[in-house]
C-alpha cells in the first residue's frame, strides 16, 4: 500500500507516447536502448491490460485463486515452496486491495525496450511472476510411489 500511495502522490500520470521518454514520467535509467521510468497508470484489467471494464469479476477471480492459495499452502505445507507462494498470495492481495480502495489497480514501473513500450506494472505484479518463476524453475514434482 506504501507503494501505492507513494506513486500517486509523487509520480505524474504517463502521457501519450508523442510527449516522448519518458511519457510525462520520472526516468531512471536508460542504456543501450532500454529505458526505464515511473509513470503511474490506471489499470482496471488483468495482465498486460486484458479484459479491461470487467474489473468486478477480475476482483472476483482474484478472490478466489487467493484463497485457493491459501488453501494449498495450508494443506500442503511443504517448506521448500511456501516462499514462492508466499510471494504470489501477496502480490494478488496488494492489487486486490488497490481495487478495494480504488476500484482498479495501480501500475508505476514502465519499461521500454528498443523503442517498444512494456506494459506498466507494480512490486504486486512483480511478487506474482517472481513466485511463479520460483515455481517453474526451482520446484519440480517429486516422482509418485509404484505401489507393488
Amino acid at each position: 500500500m506504501l507503494s501505492k500511495y507513494l506513486a500517486l502522490s509523487h509520480i505524474p500520470p504517463m502521457m501519450p507516447k508523442f510527449f516522448g521518454y519518458p511519457y510525462g514520467g520520472i526516468p531512471i535509467f536508460s542504456f543501450s536502448g532500454i529505458t526505464f521510468s515511473l509513470n503511474v497508470i490506471a489499470n482496471s484489467g488483468s495482465a498486460f491490460g486484458f479484459f479491461q471494464g470487467y474489473a468486478g469479476l477480475l476482483f472476483c477471480l482474484r478472490v478466489f485463486m487467493i484463497a485457493g492459495l491459501v488453501r494449498h499452502a495450508i494443506m500442503q505445507r511443504k517448506e521448500k515452496t511456501d516462499w514462492a507462494l508466499g510471494l504470489i498470495i501477496a502480490g494478488a492481495i496488494g492489487n486486490g486491495i488497490d481495487y478495494i480502495f480504488y476500484g482498479h489497480v495501480i501500475d508505476f514501473f514502465h519499461a521500454c525496450f528498443w523503442g517498444a513500450s512494456f506494459p506498466i506494472f507494480n512490486l504486486g505484479d512483480c511478487y506474482i511472476t517472481l513466485g511463479v518463476l520460483a515455481l517453474l524453475l526451482f520446484f519440480r514434482p517429486l516422482p509418485k510411489k509404484e505401489s507393488t
